[in-house]
């Protein structure tokens, strides 16, 4: 699947690869939440977050931002579950029906992680699952 990114997210992707050394596959310019969200590749996490946060930090106050990381996964469940985090994500089931919905086993204690403040981290992963697998919807379960 092709994502297509404009070219302040090109310039946003830029900047985090070269303060992070990590990879960054897409970014998200979150206007409503005032936040950047990055797609960052996998295994690579840790090199995006860096010691002690250091690295992420760093991109937040140049971009005066908030940042969230999720971490690429090679199927489309991984890749919900990957999204909600940091809630605990037991199972993922994709329906295949006429749309195309993860239904996202999220234990009671963790809801309100995967939603976030005002639904911004359900709606990121709803964003990214759609630009990178085709995802339709995301239900909580």
């Amino acid at each position: 699947m092709t994502v297509t990114l404009s070219d302040e997210a090109m310039g946003l992707i830029a900047l985090f690869e070269d303060e992070t050394g990590a990879t960054a596959r897409d970014c998200v310019v979150d206007e409503e939440y005032d936040r950047l969200v990055f797609l960052v590749a996998a295994g690579e996490m840790g090199e995006a977050i860096g010691p002690g946060g250091q690295h992420v930090q760093s991109v937040e106050q140049q971009l005066d931002r908030e940042i969230k990381l999720v971490e690429d996964a090679p199927t489309a469940a991984d890749f919900v579950a990957s999204a909600l985090s940091p809630a605990a994500v037991y199972n993922v089931t994709i329906s295949e029906n006429d749309d195309r919905v993860a239904y996202a086993e999220v234990a009671d204690e963790d809801r309100g992680a995967a939603i976030g403040k005002g639904g911004r981290n359900i709606d990121a992963a709803r964003e990214l699952a759609a630009r990178h697998f085709d995802i339709d919807e995301i239900e909580l379960t």
